[in-house]
């Protein structure tokens, strides 16, 4: 018979799973975690059967401070300096150190590992609890949206997942991934810290991984943060049949319609991007035309998302 926890959980029993080789959700500033011990091939090989994600999508370790996280990863000067952002969306792609205490599946078989410090008190407060680095992608079935609310990972697995309570994610997309070899900074994945942020902290520009690259962090995929609904990109209204996501001015109306952000501001877009399709969805929406969004800052996220969404699914 399986299980069905009575969510959202307690702190203690968050603790006490993960460190029993258990996965458990958590919040980030980002998205929602689905957790487990970092050097537990066991308890990881769960987040993949939890998720039934690809084996060869690699994960991201989320750690508690600098210090773990050296543990694991061997950093660069530059890495070094990216890695002042943290506690932070960010993400970076480095060695793995060869007695790091991370299993093989977290990274998927590569020489590199995704790493990255949470700013989200909670979070830091659960992984400086059970003492280990937590090996976390998005706490939804591989290649759906990500969740930033409790309700929304409760919903997706039906209860059968444990998670704790965090309220709403503040960022809403996920963390930004840089791939660090030496001094060359690679953008593999777009995300909540933006590109245009990261540049200025570094004082010059970063490479973009190339469309189609080997998948070495997450959300490389082609398809990827899809809604049960297909999606219609630049839209300028809806045609009939379709719900409508809105952005600035340009908005639907009905119980269909959602509008990112009547102001147009991307902040607001991006936290609001999971939560409005998760709602869509819920309504039953078949298709959903999305109305353009600007590619600057945080739209550079917010498009990727969209384009990956949209993207035709297997």
């Amino acid at each position: 018979m399986t299980m069905k926890f009575q969510n959202p959980v307690s702190f203690a029993s968050a603790v006490n799973l993960l460190k029993s080789g258990e996965v458990c959700a958590f919040p980030t500033e980002t998205v929602y975690g689905l957790g487990a011990n970092a050097g537990d091939a066991q308890a990881v090989l769960k987040i993949f059967q939890t998720k039934e994600r690809p084996r060869f999508n690699p994960l991201i370790v989320h750690c508690a401070d600098m210090g773990m996280a050296e543990e694991i990863a061997i950093f660069s000067s530059t890495a070094r300096h990216l890695a002042t952002l943290w506690p932070g969306a960010l993400t970076l792609v480095l060695p793995k150190r060869s007695n790091a205490k991370i299993c093989g599946l977290v990274s998927a078989g590569l020489d590199t590992v995704g790493v990255r410090v949470p700013a989200h008190p909670l979070a830091q407060k659960l992984i400086r609890a059970v003492g280990l680095p937590l090996a976390a992608p998005s706490a939804n079935p591989s290649g759906r949206l990500s969740p930033t609310s409790v309700g929304q990972v409760r919903r997706a697995f039906a209860d059968k997942v444990a998670v704790l309570e965090g309220g709403e994610c503040s960022a809403g997309v996920e963390s930004t991934i840089l791939g660090v070899e030496g001094q060359r900074v690679v953008q593999l994945r777009s995300g909540a810290l933006t590109r245009e942020e990261i540049e200025m902290h570094l004082g010059r520009e970063i490479a973009i991984a190339r469309s189609g690259a080997p998948v070495s962090a997450p959300g490389m995929m082609a398809s990827h943060y899809a809604p049960n609904a297909k999606i219609r990109l630049n839209a300028t209204g809806a045609k009939a049949g379709e719900a409508f996501l809105g952005f600035g001015d340009v908005s639907g109306s009905g119980p269909m319609a959602k509008n990112l952000s009547p102001a147009g501001d991307l902040a607001e877009a991006a936290r609001n991007l999971f939560a409005h399709l998760h709602e869509l969805d819920a309504m039953g929406a078949n298709l959903i035309a999305v109305a353009p969004i600007p590619k600057t800052g945080l739209g550079e996220a917010i498009n990727d998302r969209l384009l990956r969404a949209a993207a035709p699914r297997k």
